[in-house]
């Protein structure tokens, strides 16, 4: 697990996140660094040449093995002209052009699809070559333990730069399956427009935010946009609570409680109390629990909604032309505000690293699979192009690849993990079993809509993990 709880998280978020987006790199931000966004292989810590040799060592050997080679990919970015799918996209068409002996095919799915048909590959025969994946136990551990993913060597990404930890969730048992895209961080996106519109300033405790509703509510807009069909979002919202109420070894207490299936923190109840509070408040709009995430998205970016509860990685909703300009210039971002009588500040956040590539164990072109998804994660290749084009933050160490044109949501995002004092790691719905996932994300769903107690919920979640 990337990131833990207490004293111990602290210290590690220094090394891990900290080291990655650090205040000096703020600082050159906002100087107007130099770099136009054309580097090439920019030198590390190493020099040129060790880059140069990744690089050749990453794309040759499909040259030199000779032949034509067909790697499937499957993919849960099914927009290859926008966001993360862009980059994937842009990745596969340069490895091409680089080694025209290699032929890409891909399927790209939304992540609710996605995961359905992977199970579906899983138990027949056909299981594509580079898959996407999520570095989390709910995911991982059980797609490990069938043996499905090919065992990567860690000496080959030394270089690499990936934070601290970074790919601790792609690893068990001392072993390496996958690699990590992103460093991701959930808030809450706002619309800066309206906000100022309608009186209305940036919660810093939870009170605020549940004022600002009811301002919203009057203006007749939908305070927050929320994807509860989905259901894992109102999961991480529950994560975020839950560090606000307890605090520094929020992280702790929530494993805790996985693994004794142990709900009487005191910290417990006050969260679904709150949640429900929320959901009652009208905070979210009028069924939210069957709202998709492209409605919900689009509830925000046509300016229905004042804000939007998602990740770092709709970041380049400030860069996406589709959005209307009116819009996606007034674009900011803010932590779960601080709860009253809870333990957490505003600078705890809710951020882990999620999802990534792996290479399935029984590939017939594994090798040629494994050299793809090696170029892939070359710094000067998704970590470069994803920040260049303000798509997310990496799992790597970005800094090199500064432009002095970062969009404000950019550096938004990174002043919010800069500043952070506590951080989440996995979410809470992902720290168990698949069993466990979606006892979590149908309970808190079912329990925001009134067919469920407290007490449900915590028997239903103690349940899952027996």
């Amino acid at each position: 697990m990337p990131f833990m709880g207490g004293r111990l998280e602290r210290d590690m978020k220094k090394r891990h996140i900290g080291a990655l987006l650090c205040t000096a790199m703020i600082a050159a931000v906002l100087a107007g660094c130099s770099g136009s966004g054309k580097q090439e292989g920019a030198a590390g810590s190493d020099g040129k040449q060790t880059q140069a040799a990744a690089t050749e060592a990453a794309t040759a050997a499909p040259e030199k093995a000779g032949g034509d080679v067909t790697i499937k990919v499957f993919s849960n970015l099914p927009d290859r002209t926008s966001g993360q799918g862009l980059i994937e996209q842009m990745l596969f068409d340069q490895y091409r052009k680089e080694n025209p002996n290699v032929k890409i095919e891909i399927e790209a799915l939304d992540d609710e699809s996605y995961k359905t048909k992977f199970k579906a590959y899983a138990s027949g025969s056909d299981m594509p070559d580079l898959v996407s994946a999520w570095g989390q136990p709910s995911f991982l551990d059980e797609v490990i333990d069938a043996g499905l993913l090919a065992e990567l060597n860690p000496s080959d990404y030394k270089d690499y730069g990936f934070i601290n930890g970074a790919l601790d969730g792609f690893s068990k048992n001392g072993k390496l399956y996958g690699l990590a895209r992103n460093t991701d961080v959930m808030s809450f996106y706002y619309n800066k427009a309206l906000f100022e519109q309608n009186g209305v300033t940036v919660p810093k405790t939870y009170d605020e935010l549940l004022a600002a509703v009811e301002k919203f509510k009057a203006a007749g807009l939908i305070p927050v946009s929320m994807d509860g069909s989905d259901k894992w979002p109102l999961s991480i919202y529950i994560t975020s609570l839950f560090q606000q109420f307890d605090g520094a070894t929020a992280s702790a207490d929530m494993q805790a409680s996985i693994k004794d299936g142990d709900y009487t923190n005191e910290a417990w109840p006050k969260v679904l109390d709150l949640y429900k509070k929320t959901v009652d408040a009208g905070m979210f709009q009028t069924g939210f629990e069957t709202t998709d995430y492209a409605t919900s998205m689009n509830l925000f970016t046509n300016g229905q909604s004042a804000m939007y509860y998602m990740g770092s990685w709709e970041m380049s909703m400030a860069t996406n032309e589709n959005i209307p300009e009116d819009i996606r210039k007034n674009i900011g971002v803010f932590s779960m505000p601080s709860v009253t009588g809870g333990k957490g500040t505003i600078t705890d956040i809710t951020a882990w690293n999620g999802g990534g590539h792996a290479v399935t164990a029984n590939s017939p072109v594994k090798e040629e699979a494994i050299k793809l998804l090696n170029y892939m994660y070359l710094p000067e290749n998704w970590s470069k192009l994803c920040w260049e084009n303000g798509v997310c933050m990496s799992a790597q160490d970005f800094s090199k690849y500064l432009t002095g044109k970062e969009t404000s949501l950019q550096l938004e995002f990174v002043d919010m993990v800069n500043n952070s004092t506590n951080i989440s790691g996995t979410t809470f719905n992902d720290r168990g079993t698949n069993a466990f996932k979606t006892a979590c994300e149908d309970s808190f769903v079912e329990f925001a809509i009134g067919k469920l107690t407290p007490d449900d919920v915590f028997n239903k979640l103690a349940a899952a993990m027996k």
